[in-house]
């Protein structure tokens, strides 16, 4: 860049280079995606188009990113974790939030055909994002724990309330009414007695969230060959190929930490 007289403005920027030998988080939230849900008629209480356009789109931005190391969404959310010795972009903040979130936003334009089809996406959504450190692997797996455990809350709260409404006759007030103070035994309870709906058997999708991670799996393909001296046949190749993978499963104990443990960092690192 050439030098000018103006090139003093740049000491009004101000230093966002994240703290050595923490995990990176990025978080994405969908900026009012109530109305843009409403306007775009995302069926209650959810929908697996939106759904799998969320992943498509963290996908995306993971591919692009290979520091990102895991990754979870739920509703209209989605955490990226960057690994703690990531030094992309000198380890800047702002870097890592606004790339994150314009492939993540890119993406879910890009990709809403797949999803919704002849649908038209009638505005851009808009996602906000956060960058957010954690210092070692136990505050990174609470932190993952949190917003499963809201997952939880939460879709147990839509399941419930949009079965009183759709199978109940109830309207959104008188629903919302019937759950003021209630636990979730209560919310359990209502679903199996009133409707003979068991939680416990809806979607792992819906009630775990999505959980993005890198993983080596063998994958055969089918080539034609030409030897010499002889006719070309067609012959199955077994590769390990290194892609991400999408798990609804818990991570909040200890069996999915477990089965990939090179996920997390040494905290001695």
């Amino acid at each position: 860049m050439a030098k000018s007289k103006f090139e003093y403005v740049r000491n009004f920027e101000t230093d966002d280079t994240c703290l050595r030998n923490c995990y990176i988080v990025v978080r994405l939230d969908g900026r009012n995606f109530h109305k843009f849900a409403e306007q775009h008629k995302f069926t209650k209480p959810n929908d697996n188009r939106a759904l799998g356009l969320m992943t498509r789109s963290a996908r995306s931005v993971i591919e692009d990113l290979e520091d990102i190391v895991i990754a979870y969404g739920q509703s209209d959310e989605f955490s990226f974790v960057f690994k703690r010795t990531s030094n992309w972009f000198k380890r800047r903040a702002s870097k890592f939030m606004t790339h994150v979130a314009s492939q993540f936003s890119s993406s879910y334009v890009f990709y809403w055909k797949e999803f919704f089809g002849e649908q038209p996406l009638l505005y851009p959504p808009g996602f906000d994002g956060r960058v957010v450190l954690y210092p070692s692997n136990g505050n990174l797996r609470d932190y993952l724990s949190w917003r499963q455990a809201d997952c939880h809350v939460n879709n147990l709260y839509n399941t419930v309330f949009w079965t009183l409404v759709q199978k109940g006759g109830l309207t959104t007030t008188q629903a919302e009414d019937r759950l003021k103070g209630t636990l979730a035994a209560d919310k359990n309870e209502i679903l199996f007695s009133e409707f003979d709906i068991n939680y416990n058997s809806e979607s792992l999708m819906h009630r775990k969230g999505t959980t993005l991670i890198w993983e080596k799996r063998d994958e055969t393909v089918t080539k034609r060959v030409k030897r010499p001296n002889e006719e070309e046949k067609e012959e199955h190749v077994t590769r390990a190929r290194r892609r991400v993978h999408a798990h609804h499963c818990d991570i909040i104990g200890e069996q999915f930490w477990e089965e990939h443990p090179d996920i997390l960092e040494d905290d001695n690192c």
